[in-house]
């Protein structure tokens, strides 16, 4: 987005003057929703980043929520906390709107120290950390159980994407609150039909839901989610019902409030819905706001009140310029020429086709993908039968789900001894907007023991390619392919003859006062700008791309450190399991260079919410920080 480019944001002020006029409650909260679509349109477009289908979707749910029924001093209190998280953007709008987050926290979205790209108790409001799907009516479950236990009156407010009803832990949640009579517990089902990629019905159909609640001893009803007069009158039959959870389907549509981001405008012919994550264009954003503006004017000329006060911000910064290398694209012209060669590869999707890189193979090998759904256990063990049954599956999904979620499924299908590879994207610390339920820094430490398997990160997108080759013609058991998501600029070549070697890698810079051993495209990057500035400094150092993360050769390790008086490790992991324990570990056990000095770069701590740049910074991860502990494991402080 051009640096020129301005944003609009409703005043503070106007957020308590829709609050204090005197109408209908229907007429007042749809206002306020509306407005708080604009600011969430805002919030998004200058994070560079966000959820604005998911948002919209539940906004006028979430207003309704916590403008009037959690407000009702004729019940019991209230609390609210949405499951699925992707509405963070417009939760942050309203609890900002009612007061209880700074207004000026809105143009932080996703900056360090500003609110965070999913809910994280330390915002003033959240109830609980979400992002990670399915977990929230466990959640809730877990504080009506306590408040029980400490006699207090309680009620509690989930929202659920229909989505996410995918996820295994919801329906396990469902007969334990039926059991405990938690007549105090409202889900309310965000039933906008959509979920990441596309449609619900054409990935997992949920059928029947309220005979499916119903079934599990929930009272289910189901309303228009954004016919306001409905959901009240729901909640209100709700509140007689004391012996039983409840569960309100709402209907809504995605993306609600700007006509051309509606889901229903998709044309027929259109699979993947535009607005679920990312910042709208410039054209969009302005086409929106135009939208969103006229028709908050709209409602408050019917109450006779005048019209919305706004007030221009900058825009996101400009986007990088330069050549960028994306390694998820090369992934997926990369399995393609593998599929075509190998007629037994197979690829299984948990609702991430855009982001895995895997539009191009459903393309070319439609009866060989498999959209599983956001239900990555159920996805890795049908991988697992597949593999049973002389196949050679490939399955995908963010890096933080995949290494996590399916941990004892992928451990089981090891068992077996049958080769599958699995693929985790947005892998690593960046990008660093979505937050810590996103950044997926404990894949390594979750598989690395996991017999039989190798884990290994390609730097660029020709070693990438390569990796592929590897993991479908030659590895001999199963694979794990650790991807990086952003585009990166790569600034250095492979040599000519390159090759993957198991346990070993390749020098990418010379320099014979420290090695740093290092994988995977930021990273490497980091450490060749920390080269250059050492460079100037009088310091040689060594930058060495190891993309194998559970696999070192101590031979090659023995010949990269000779001469040298220091080794850096640097992870893009958590420092506990990390490849730079492996390294230390192996020079220890092998009795390498035993007066050198080592130091190991990585995270010890839940990984920064914000802008890429300013996280590296924040722990010490970017050229700077690098190049201060090469200085200081040199006894240069």
């Amino acid at each position: 987005m051009p640096s020129e480019h301005r944003l609009i944001l409703p005043v503070a002020s106007e957020f308590a003057r829709v609050r204090g006029l005197n109408a209908p409650p229907a007429e007042r909260v749809a206002l306020f929703a509306t407005v708080a679509r604009l600011a969430t349109l805002t919030m998004i477009a200058r994070a560079g980043s966000g959820h604005i289908g998911s948002s919209f979707s539940s906004l006028d749910i979430v207003s309704w929520l916590l403008l009037e029924e959690l407000e009702r001093s004729d019940r019991a209190p209230g609390l609210y906390f949405s499951s699925k998280g992707h509405d963070a953007p417009g939760l942050y709008a309203v609890l900002a709107g009612l007061g209880r987050l700074p207004f000026d926290s809105l143009t932080r979205l996703r900056r360090l120290g500003g609110l965070p790209g999913h809910p994280d108790v330390s915002v003033p409001g959240i109830a609980a950390n979400t992002g990670s799907l399915g977990m929230g009516i466990s959640k809730a479950k877990g504080m009506l159980l306590a408040a029980r236990l400490k006699g207090q009156a309680q009620r509690l407010f989930v929202l659920t994407g229909d989505g996410e009803l995918q996820e295994g832990q919801i329906w396990e949640s469902l007969l334990p609150c039926a059991h405990a009579r938690l007549g105090e517990l409202t889900v309310i089902v965000d039933h906008n039909r959509m979920q990441s990629d596309t449609h619900v019905a054409k990935t997992s159909d949920l059928g029947d839901l309220e005979a499916r609640f119903a079934a599990h001893g929930w009272h289910a009803a189901r309303c228009d989610g954004h016919d306001l007069g409905a959901l009240s009158g729901a909640l209100d039959d709700f509140a007689r019902i004391a012996d039983r959870p409840k569960v309100l389907i709402a209907e809504t549509v995605k993306g609600r409030g700007v006509s051309f981001m509606e889901h229903t405008a998709m044309p027929p012919d259109q699979e993947l819905y535009r607005y679920h994550s990312g910042a709208p264009s410039p054209d969009d954003y302005a086409r929106a706001a135009a939208e969103l503006r006229a028709e908050a004017d709209r409602r408050l000329d019917a109450l006779g009140a005048g019209p919305l006060v706004v007030e221009s911000i900058e825009g996101a910064p400009a986007a990088p310029i330069g050549p960028r290398q994306r390694l998820v694209a090369a992934y997926g012209q990369a399995l393609i020429e593998a599929a075509a060669r190998r007629p037994e590869i197979v690829a299984l999707d948990a609702d991430l086709v855009l982001d895995t890189g895997l539009i191009p193979f459903r393309q070319r090998f439609p009866d060989r993908f498999f959209e599983c759904g956001i239900a990555e256990q159920d996805m890795v063990s049908t991988a697992g039968g597949m593999a049973l049954a002389g196949l050679l599956p490939f399955v995908h999904s963010f890096a933080c789900f995949l290494s996590t979620r399916p941990n004892e499924q992928i451990y089981a299908n090891a068992s077996e001894r049958r080769r599958i590879v699995h693929v985790g994207s947005l892998a690593g610390l960046l990008p660093a907007g979505p937050g810590h339920s996103h950044q997926s820094v404990r894949d390594v430490s979750a598989l690395a023991a996991v017999p039989g398997l190798v884990m290994v990160q390609p730097g660029c997108e020709a070693e990438t390619r390569l990796a592929v080759a590897w993991a479908a013609d030659r590895a001999e058991a199963s694979v794990y392919i650790r991807l990086v998501s952003i585009p990166v600029e790569v600034t250095w070549t492979l040599p000519e003859d390159y090759d993957l070697e198991e346990g070993r890698g390749v020098a990418l810079t010379e320099g014979g006062d420290a090695v740093l051993v290092t994988h995977g495209p930021v990273m490497l990057g980091a450490a060749i700008e920390a080269c250059a500035l050492l460079r100037e400094q009088g310091v040689g150092l060594k930058v060495v791309n190891l993309p194998w993360l559970n696999r070192l050769d101590a031979g090659w390790l023995a010949g990269m450190l000779a001469g040298t008086r220091a080794l850096i490790t640097l992870d893009d992991h958590y420092l506990i399991g990390g490849q730079g324990q492996m390294v230390l570990a192996t020079l220890a056990e092998h009795g390498l260079s035993p007066r050198l000095t080592v130091r190991r770069l990585g995270l010890s701590d839940f990984p920064a919410c914000g802008r890429n740049d300013e996280v590296a910074r924040h722990h010490g991860l970017d050229a700077e920080g690098i190049a201060r502990t090469v200085r200081a494991s040199l006894g240069d402080h």
